[in-house]
């Protein structure tokens, strides 16, 4: 990389001009796959063309299409970003790196949640600033969403957004040397919809050699639809679109009809006599694998790579304290939320009630739906990852507490994300009514989880014990830092089944 006021960057594809940024350096839009247009939405990944001259890659690019998402009274825009920003080359990454000349540093590789139908890099919340000032070549991806992304249609490939996460893998394998990054010390990382997909690239053939370590931050490896469940969705929104259920049939629609119809496909029962929704109805949409990926890395897949995998403490309050409905929850609730989860609600209540003697509704309510959402599904990957020597498997739980919204929202769903990118201090996440709620946070705690995640990314070992399939060792994240063992040994073990060990 030059010295020069704007950095250039000779890639693969052609030359990009980036910014300096004081001691760092950003690049912003570079293509890691040809733009997705007309059929191209519904096939695998292609490479981008070359380009001549130098590509401006000053500003942030268009996104995948999407609809504006919203959670009740919170504010997630630092999350979910400001909605669809138009354009057909979106096949896109993000590049933070220090800004002076070097080479071989750890390159971490970050893949965005918001429910496999929202979110981008141009949200504020993946700035990745502080990963470069502390010397790491941060990457982060768009990917295809919804219909395009993870709609299982009959004549095209499946999981066509993870598909998009293994091509800028190889972008990165192939150019990341560039910007001053090792292309063999690679941490692919996520969050929630973004985690889950990082557990399926741990579990993909296709992706093996290509990445290092992995962070999987409230994801699951349990998240997978089967195809039965799958075709459910796709049933219904061919009758949204008024198409049949071919890939040739939707081709020729438009990405802002599928936008539409991605939206009107709530509330589809995705229950089948041998599986329930591991999305309980948040999502139609998910990865389609009749394995799960905890039951293919139980096999062997993805040995060769380090994993740091946890929650948060709370994380179903999301869903349930923006929305009201979580102080006026009942005993009704508490069932229902068993019931679209467990096959054996009862049981599952029960185990709960006596785990937590003081609990409300509200907090029962939040716990199960949280660990049918991501607890059962890091429970399983991280026992069927430890089972394997050849690498590490590190757990952690983090537990600070927001006190938006009147001191509900708690340590829920997406509240660690701020503290990764050590942004605690974006203006926008601060409020009443905002992701980290009106009070500062403990002055060290973003300083300390970058740092930490950083280290991962560098050394492949946090800071903590290894998780085994007898400790359990697990750090919990808060104002204080505790290296606990097992911890909510009860609800985990009601959640627990045999992993298969084969694929």
């Amino acid at each position: 990389m030059n010295h020069h006021p704007d950095p250039i960057v000779t890639t693969a594809q052609g030359a990009v001009r980036g910014l300096r940024q004081g001691d760092t350096a950003a690049f912003r839009n570079l293509p890691y796959a040809a733009p997705p247009r007309g059929a191209d939405r519904f096939a695998p990944p292609r490479p981008h063309e070359p380009w001549d001259g130098v590509r401006d890659a000053t500003v942030p690019g268009p996104n995948a299409p999407q609809s504006e998402r919203r959670l009740g009274s919170v504010d997630m825009s630092p999350y979910f970003g400001t909605g669809w920003s138009r354009g057909e080359d979106y096949l896109t990454v993000n590049v933070w790196t220090p800004a002076a000349d070097g080479g071989d540093l750890p390159v971490m590789v970050f893949v965005h949640g918001g429910g496999f139908v929202a979110g981008s890099t141009r949200s504020s919340m993946y700035d990745g600033s502080a990963f470069a000032r502390d010397g790491v070549v941060l990457v982060t991806l768009n990917y295809r969403l919804g219909i395009a992304g993870f709609l299982d249609i009959p004549g095209a490939p499946a999981n066509r957004g993870l598909l998009d996460v293994v091509a800028a893998l190889r972008w990165v394998r192939e150019n990341i040397a560039a910007f001053g990054g090792d292309p063999h010390n690679v941490t692919l990382f996520g969050q929630s919809a973004g985690a889950t997909i990082v557990g399926g690239v741990l579990a993909t053939t296709e992706a093996a050699g290509l990445f290092r370590r992995a962070i999987v931050q409230s994801g699951s490896g349990l998240g997978a639809f089967t195809t039965e469940q799958a075709a459910r969705v796709t049933k219904a929104a061919a009758e949204v679109l008024g198409i049949e259920p071919h890939v040739d049939a939707v081709a020729g629609i438009s990405d802002d009809r599928l936008v539409e119809a991605a939206s009107r496909l709530g509330g589809i029962d995705l229950r089948t006599e041998s599986h329930g929704d591991p999305l309980i109805g948040l999502s139609p949409f998910s990865l389609v694998l009749d394995t799960q990926p905890a039951e293919s890395v139980a096999a062997g897949l993805g040995n060769d790579v380090d994993l740091l995998i946890g929650t948060n403490t709370e994380e179903g309050n999301l869903y349930l304290v923006p929305v009201d409905k979580y102080s006026t929850s009942t005993a009704g609730d508490v069932d229902d939320a068993a019931a679209r989860s467990h096959p054996d609600p009862a049981r599952l209540v029960e185990t709960y009630r006596k785990a937590r003697p003081e609990a409300s509704f509200g907090e029962l309510r939040s716990a199960i739906m949280g660990d049918a959402l991501f607890g059962a599904g890091s429970w399983a990957l991280a026992g069927a990852h430890a089972a394997h020597p050849e690498s590490a498997t590190y757990a952690y739980e983090f537990a600070w507490r927001s006190h938006a919204l009147d001191g509900e929202l708690g340590a829920t769903h997406a509240v660690e994300l701020p503290f990764v990118f050590d942004l605690a201090n974006l203006p926008q996440l601060h409020g009443s009514a905002a992701l980290l709620g009106p009070d500062q946070p403990p002055a060290d705690l973003a300083a300390r989880m970058h740092e930490t995640w950083v280290r991962f990314a560098r050394t492949g070992n946090p800071g903590w014990d290894s998780y085994d399939d007898e400790r359990r060792a697990t750090m919990r994240i808060d104002t204080e830092w505790t290296q606990v063992e097992d911890p909510r040994s009860q609800e985990r073990q009601a959640w627990s089944r045999p992993v298969k060990d084969t694929p």
